[in-house]
């Protein structure tokens, strides 16, 4: 057997016992303990990476990487619904909370005129305390009253639903691209990380369209399943 296909075999069943966030041992303990070079330790621990089994720290070390956390298709939930499905904790961390400018995408969306101003709410949406998805919503003005709900512990929905607006149904689009350098300080990434962008357009019960939201979710942390038919 290949050195390094010994030591990532090693690896992968100290994985299978760890939890996410958890210590593996240093290229310096892997090099001893196989008595191989640190070029063959690094084989091994690209092929883990490249798996999404470690995430590496620049300065800190390997880590065993979060399990992704899969999207059933055609289930409409809101963040913290979903999670509490799973038995998961959601929080949120503000980035920011205010009025500002609807951007175009968001005047042909919602309905708007140009020059409207929309809420807006930027959140790191955490779940058992593991950032998963920088969230940037945009809500038609009726809906500020939801500036003053706890938009770290709770959820934005819930808010809503306080105000008379029920989710009702929701449009979107996923795409792919590379995290930017701020969203991979806020979701604690690496530089290459791949990020699906998720564009949804929420109606309420009136059918009327009320919030579109850009949710940039790490994509070795969250999957979203899909179902092929035939014609």
């Amino acid at each position: 057997m290949l050195r390094y296909r010994e030591i990532e075999r090693y690896l992968r069943g100290l994985i299978a016992t760890a939890a996410p966030g958890d210590a593996l041992l240093t290229e310096a303990e892997l090099c001893r303990r196989f008595s191989v070079s640190r070029m063959t330790v690094r084989q091994a621990l690209q092929v883990l990476s490249s798996a999404g089994l470690i995430e590496r720290r620049r300065g800190r070390g390997t880590f065993v990487a979060a399990r992704p956390l899969h999207r059933r298709p055609g289930v409409f939930l809101s963040f913290s619904e979903e999670m509490a499905r799973r038995g998961l904790m959601a929080s949120s961390r503000l980035v920011a909370a205010g009025i500002s400018p609807a951007r175009p995408e968001e005047v042909v969306d919602l309905h708007l005129d140009p020059g409207d101003d929309v809420v807006r709410i930027e959140r790191v949406r955490l779940a058992d305390g593991v950032p998963i998805a920088f969230e940037d919503a945009a809500l038609v003005l009726d809906q500020a009253g939801v500036l003053a709900a706890d938009l770290r512990a709770g959820s934005l929905h819930q808010a809503l639903n306080q105000l008379g607006v029920v989710a009702s149904s929701a449009t979107g689009t996923v795409a792919a691209r590379l995290a930017r350098r701020e969203e991979t300080r806020l979701l604690q990434t690496s530089a290459s990380a791949a990020l699906l962008v998720e564009t949804r357009l929420l109606f309420d019960q009136h059918g009327r369209p009320f919030e579109r939201t850009e949710s940039r979710y790490v994509a070795d942390r969250y999957v979203i399943d899909v179902v092929h038919t035939s014609p």
